[in-house]
């Protein structure tokens, strides 16, 4: 969430700086949103990670589940 904020207030920074022809503003503005589009992505693999991790973790119990019931039967 926090990386569409920045990039929604950079663009704003970008628009009032093209608007008053303030180089500077624009230039933060286009670090703003690029910034906010980091943070997005990072975010994205962030959640992505997590789910791999969540999906070992399972499969590791059914092995481990699985190589119990084995041991039990012999």
């Amino acid at each position: 969430m926090a990386g569409k904020t920045e990039q929604v207030k950079g663009q704003a920074k970008e628009a009032v700086g093209s608007l008053t022809d303030n180089k500077d503003l624009q230039a933060e503005g286009k670090a703003d949103r690029q910034a906010g589009e980091a943070k997005e992505k990072v975010g994205q693999a962030k959640d992505k990670v997590e789910e791999v991790v969540e999906k070992v973790e399972h499969k590791a119990g059914e092995v481990i589940d699985r190589t119990k019931d084995t041991a039990h039967r012999d």
